[in-house]
């Protein structure tokens, strides 16, 4: 494979033959932690209208596939490359680590950016920030209005007793007692209406919900009076002001007259917490696993540049994929050496899908919280190694707290208690909700994907997992969390 350092040289610009002459507006929206079963169009017991609107008139993604944590997806989605091969398969970026998304892997952003696209990022960046180089300015973005870390109170935007509220390179200091989506929401209608209708519009939108913690304004909540479980009504009605913040995006876009011109992207970046309120049935497992709960999600595409609309589209697809898709839909000719496939011919036509493989995780440290390693090639899957927490099947509106589920195993007995066989092997198309292990069964399946699975490990790169770095304190960064702390990211 070509390195990935020729990757910044080798995006090609093609010739655009759309009868406007230009090309689409970009929307591309990330939820965070959001379960399977927390959107309308597979739980009518949700109340997200603008979303499911967004589904119903474009394809619904069924076997859209993304890491099981939030900062593998997002490098993923930003360069087209699996996180092993960049030593991001170990969990996430934690605050204070010299590690960010490696700087020679071009983002989806620089090369839209490169094409004419005006960029902008609200939200959750999760990809690192200990240089100023790895930030969303510095890989492609006009703006960022947002936080760095992997979470942040909604109201205070403060992370470990510390603000984590940016403006550019600027520390955002009077929002305290505002609530993120709405104040995310307010910026892309500003972006949108001071926006310059001859240039093309990028528009990521990596949203805050509804990662924890649980909060929202108790209008939201008060929609779900019949949810029982107080963690689970409150996560519900942060699935609602998210619909409500994407809504006013739709509205934006319509009011400038963009919105006819503008595909949407829809994904989230793992599946849901059940521990914090998400919930993924009927699929097996949670947020940190690589079961179908933790991994297959949510997804959609939407927007007038599609052939053809309103069904759903069985192909498989992973997180690696949005990047050359959305490349493809502008306009542009992705680099052929990414992970990713192009989807967009696919599915804008209703097409057949071109992967027929991908690897969920290959992650060498043991024990690995987040699962081990895993592979699909057709309908079979292949886990192997410790599978970690979260291995079984969770119906809504029940309690899930650390505490019950300590109840009667230690966190290392939960650990082994994922590992009854080495291996697992499941026919995702007769079993979807992994019921039955086939693995005693179909030696040779498991022989073939092992092997083909250890053929992807041939490329991998050791985790990078440094330690905390006391540089980064924002004690000395006038009590935010500030980049600049690092001289250069872990390589």
């Amino acid at each position: 494979m070509r390195s990935v350092l020729t990757y910044s040289l080798f995006i090609i610009v093609q010739s655009w033959s759309f009868s406007e002459g230009k090309r689409p507006n970009i929307v591309f929206i990330v939820a965070d932690d959001l379960g399977w079963n927390d959107v309308g169009y597979h739980n009518p017991s949700m109340i997200t209208p603008n979303i499911d609107k967004l589904a119903y008139q474009g394809v619904i993604l069924n076997h859209s596939y993304v890491q099981p944590v939030c900062s593998p997806s997002r490098h993923a989605f930003m360069t087209g490359y699996y996180p092993f091969k960049a030593g991001l398969q170990h969990m996430v970026i934690w605050d204070e680590q010299d590690v960010c998304s490696p700087l020679n892997m071009t983002f989806l952003s620089s090369h839209l950016k490169k094409a004419g696209y005006a960029t902008h990022a609200i939200g959750k960046w999760h990809l690192g920030f200990c240089s100023w180089e790895c930030t969303p300015e510095y890989r492609g973005f006009d703006s960022f209005y947002g936080y760095y870390n992997s979470r942040s109170d909604y109201f205070t935007h403060v992370e470990a007793n510390y603000l984590d509220f940016h403006d550019g390179y600027d520390v955002v200091w009077d929002k305290n007692g505002s609530y993120s989506a709405d104040l995310y929401a307010e910026r892309a209608e500003k972006i949108i209406a001071a926006h310059n209708e001859s240039q093309p519009l990028f528009l990521y939108l990596p949203y805050q919900n509804v990662h924890e913690p649980l909060e929202v304004p108790p209008q939201y909540e008060a929609l779900y009076p019949d949810v029982e479980t107080p963690d689970r009504r409150t996560y519900c009605g942060m699935v609602t002001a998210l619909d409500a913040a994407i809504g006013r995006v739709v509205k934006a876009l319509k009011e400038k007259k963009l919105y006819d011109d503008t595909i949407f992207f829809f994904t989230p970046d793992n599946g849901g917490m059940v521990v914090k309120g998400g919930n993924n049935w009927p699929l097996r497992g949670s947020k940190v696993t690589i079961w179908e709960g933790g991994t297959r999600t949510l997804g959609f595409v939407s927007g007038s540049r599609l052939q053809k609309y309103g069904y759903t589209f069985d192909g498989l697809m992973h997180a690696v994929d949005w990047h050359p898709t959305i490349l493809s839909a502008a306009g542009l000719t992705p680099d052929p050496d990414l992970d990713g496939i192009s989807q967009w011919e696919a599915i804008s036509t209703g097409s057949e899908g071109k992967r027929t493989e991908f690897i969920y995780n290959l992650d060498d440290i043991v024990p690995a919280t987040q699962g081990h390693a895993g592979i699909r090639i057709g309908d079979y899957k292949l886990l192997a190694g410790n599978t970690g927490l979260y291995n079984d099947w969770y119906p809504p509106d029940k309690m899930y707290t650390e505490e019950a589920l300590g109840d009667h195993f230690s966190f290392e007995e939960r650990l082994k208690a994922g590992n009854e066989s080495y291996f697992k092997l499941f026919n995702l198309k007769d079993d979807p909700n992994e019921y039955k292990n086939l693995a005693d069964d179909m030696p040779e399946m498991v022989q073939k994907l092992l092997t083909r699975m250890n053929e992807y490990k041939e490329q991998m790169i050791p985790a990078k997992i440094p330690k905390p770095n006391p540089a980064a304190s924002p004690k000395y960064f006038g009590n935010a969390w500030t980049p600049g702390w690092c001289k250069k990211p872990m390589a």
